[in-house]
């Protein structure tokens, strides 16, 4: 018997076990008109041809492209020991320690990762999956109204355009009035801030570094906003922190942000991690998991969950989230990373992310018809002005090898011929070199 038809009495056996007599049947719901037109698969391929084919397409992607990539996403050195403490069989399932009886490993875990983020943070409580740093700003947001019980956010122009769509998209549906407050010169725009706060607004919410990499002190606003009973929001980059003033320092009521850059490798979008601080006076109202320090009745220390947040608790409608999914792996991975680091290490990276930045800056600067702008403090990330429009830049920079930077006009208006270039410590002095003679090259073509 030939394969074809033996394919096709296997085809018959199958819809005869179904009760059916065609596979035209199998599509009967669905409207002609969605229906796949024809189904000319080709014919099955071995395990080894199939990772033949498979690797020959993955060689087409220029893999070793030189990063220089960020908007709220950064390529920065991950210690082997990361890998190697996080993927111990212990860890393999990182699911909800419902029992504390069995879970005591996991919770302590979870206990020492809200510990870090309270000190890299400067805030008194922290919690424990958030899904990115965009879920976990929403989830700030609806702590700010439940809070107020107030329905109004002034939100700037200057947080991550990823985090502002996500907020659009989950608020969708929700009696919540938005200002979006514009940029001026890179940094936030005072005068409107302050214009439109007021006694129904409940949080104002900003971004350090923002998205244009510009640094601010917020505690002006933080202080203007707490005058009117208004929450203040922070959305964090946690590697700048190293040697920029703290949210808590500020003053903020709720921080936020993505911990990706805490030994989390890029990933072509995830799993990544974001994490929630707050003061003690509001930890009643913070959502997911919080894990709490405790003595058992032999007067041992212990670990347990506590102040119940989700909806799968007891809490039901008094909820204050219904966040299921645990990141708790991508927690451990932060944890690890950050007591490798230690206060110190911290700092130092910190301190190279900028001084490389920094030397980034003076040698584009050189470069004929290339303005950095400066009329703000920047950390490892820049803004600069090109005299071309920087989409095609970018993709000439790609053919040379660089990954270059995101070109601003594809979030932002009259911004075409803007890059935002951001600079980590596994960026060698060479390669910054090389950026800088690539794109010379580029714009002189």
């Amino acid at each position: 018997m030939s394969y074809i038809s033996h394919t096709k009495n296997q085809e018959q056996e199958m819809l005869k076990a179904i009760g059916l007599k065609s596979k035209e049947e199998l599509f009967k719901d669905i409207k002609p008109e969605l229906r796949a037109k024809s189904f000319n698969l080709p014919e099955g391929l071995s395990e080894f041809e199939v990772l033949t084919h498979v690797n020959n397409l993955a060689a087409k992607n220029q893999a070793q492209l030189v990063n220089f990539i960020g908007a709220g996403f950064y390529d920065h050195f991950i210690p082997a020991a990361v890998d190697a403490l996080a993927s111990r069989p212990e860890f393999y399932t990182a699911y909800t320690p419902y029992q504390p009886e069995c879970s005591q490993g996991w919770l302590q875990a979870i206990y020492e990762y809200q510990t870090v983020i309270c000190q890299v943070t400067d805030m008194e409580a922290a919690n424990a999956s958030m899904y990115d740093g965009g879920t976990a700003l929403f989830e700030a947001t609806m702590m700010a109204l439940r809070v107020t019980g107030r329905n109004k956010i002034i939100m700037d122009s200057g947080i991550n355009m990823i985090y502002r769509t996500m907020m659009y998209t989950y608020t969708s549906n929700l009696n919540i009035e938005f200002i979006e407050t514009e940029v001026v010169h890179g940094q936030s725009n005072r005068d409107e801030i302050f214009k439109y706060l007021d006694d129904k607004t409940a949080a104002v919410i900003v971004q350090n570094p923002n998205f244009f990499g510009a640094v601010d002190d917020y505690s002006d606003i933080v202080e203007k906003a707490h005058s009117l009973g208004v929450l203040a929001i922070m959305s964090v980059y946690p590697v700048s922190l190293g040697m920029l003033k703290t949210p808590g320092e500020m003053g903020a009521d709720i921080v936020t942000g993505e911990g990706q850059s805490l030994g989390i490798p890029l990933s072509f979008g995830g799993p990544y991690l974001g994490f929630l601080a707050t003061s003690k006076k509001l930890v009643r109202k913070m959502p997911g998991r919080i894990v709490g320090a405790t003595t058992d009745k032999d007067a041992k220390r212990g670990f347990v969950l506590t102040l119940q947040a989700r909806e799968q608790h007891i809490r039901r409608e008094k909820a204050t989230s219904n966040i299921c999914s645990n990141e708790s792996l991508c927690a451990l991975r932060a944890l690890i990373y950050l007591c490798l680091l230690g206060k110190k290490g911290l700092v130092d990276l910190a301190k190279l992310n900028y001084d490389k930045a920094e030397y980034a800056k003076s040698l584009l600067d050189k470069i004929i018809g290339v303005e950095v702008k400066r009329s703000s403090p920047t950390f490892n990330e820049f803004t600069v002005c090109l005299p071309k429009n920087a989409d095609e830049v970018v993709n000439s920079m790609y053919k040379k090898g660089f990954a270059c930077g995101v070109p601003l006009g594809r979030f932002y208006k009259d911004m075409d011929n803007y890059l935002l270039i951001s600079i980590t410590e596994k960026r060698t002095k060479a390669d910054i070199e090389n950026l800088a003679k690539a794109l010379e090259e580029v714009l002189c073509s």
